[in-house]
């Protein structure tokens, strides 16, 4: 079984790789897809591939927003909302944490969000939080709370939710970040049924006749696993990821996610980060791993937080 560094390390990695395999297909129908064991950093000849102009191996906004989410963390050493804004203001602006200093994919529900910030919005109220307002773009970068983090369940959860606030205010995102931390927390624990243990946490702390239980209940449904759709949708990203997950290792898990088509890159960084975290980094195919650039970006970041986690 893997240890608790390599449990780390591969859910890092599986995320920006995940992202990075998923960033060619973003876009098309799963009809439009090559086979399953086509889809590689690097698909097919012939195949109209999405973001032409970008090498294989980088990863999107995804793992961008993800590593600001870190560098955020290990800085500050604690959920610090108005300096997570501010990098990912520099994300955005100058290509920060990213493999080329270039910005090539951005929701629509973030550039709002970072527009408002711009403007003088506070860091807390600038993610809009209206019930159409519910893309995938914070549940897309919240994993690294969950191997940052060493306090306790409620704790991770109401930091989970405050880092969606500022792209993303609408209870239901913050509640899908909340599940997901906490599924991954799971599974760094090596617990029986993780998934069903972090339901039932987040049951526990939100009992019956609550919002965020009603949200839970009613759009996360998460006694459901079906396929999902592979779209922007946060509750369907959620979903199709776990589905992938659970279509078995790392590698199967992230061709899973991008057979579903649409938003690829996402659904495979979201499934990556818990595939990664379950099967540690050794289960990562090696051609995978020396197909990702930017390494130089990623693992002085990696480094410190596994000496945060006294790794």
């Amino acid at each position: 079984m893997p240890t608790l560094r390599e449990r780390i390390e591969g859910a890092l990695w599986g995320l920006l790789i995940g992202d990075a395999v998923g960033v060619p297909y973003e876009f098309k129908l799963p009809q439009a897809l090559p086979p399953l064991d086509q889809l590689e950093l690097v698909p097919p000849k012939g195949f109209p591939r999405s973001h032409h102009g970008v090498p294989p191996g980088t990863w999107s906004d995804d793992g961008a927003q993800a590593l600001c989410l870190l560098a955020s963390l290990l800085t500050q050493g604690r959920m610090d909302l108005d300096d997570l804004g501010r990098r990912l203001t520099n994300w955005h602006e100058l290509g920060y944490l990213t493999p080329d200093g270039v910005v090539f994919d951005v929701g629509i529900q973030t550039h709002r969000a970072l527009s408002r910030l711009r403007e003088g919005t506070p860091a807390a109220e600038a993610g809009p939080a209206q019930e159409l307002d519910n893309g995938n773009g914070s549940l897309m970068r919240v994993l690294p709370l969950a191997l940052w983090h060493t306090g306790d369940d409620a704790t991770l959860v109401r930091d989970a939710r405050t880092q969606s606030l500022v792209t993303h205010g609408h209870l239901r995102s913050q509640l899908a970040c909340a599940l997901y931390v906490l599924w991954v927390r799971r599974l760094l624990e090596e617990v029986e049924r993780p998934w069903e243990a972090a339901v039932a946490t987040l049951r526990r702390m939100f009992p019956e006749g609550t919002s965020e239980r009603a949200e839970l209940e009613q759009h996360l449904q998460p006694d459901l696993l079906e396929q999902g759709r592979g779209s922007g949708y946060v509750a369907d990203s959620l979903r199709s990821s776990r589905w992938a997950f659970s279509q078995g290792p790392y590698e199967t898990a992230i061709k899973s996610a991008i057979s579903l088509g649409v938003d690829t890159d996402t659904t495979a960084a979201i499934a990556g980060g818990a595939a990664g975290a379950r099967d540690g980094l050794s289960a990562i195919p090696a051609r995978w791993r020396e197909g990702l650039r930017g390494e130089e970006e990623f693992r002085p970041l990696l480094e410190a937080l596994l000496r945060h986690r006294g790794l």
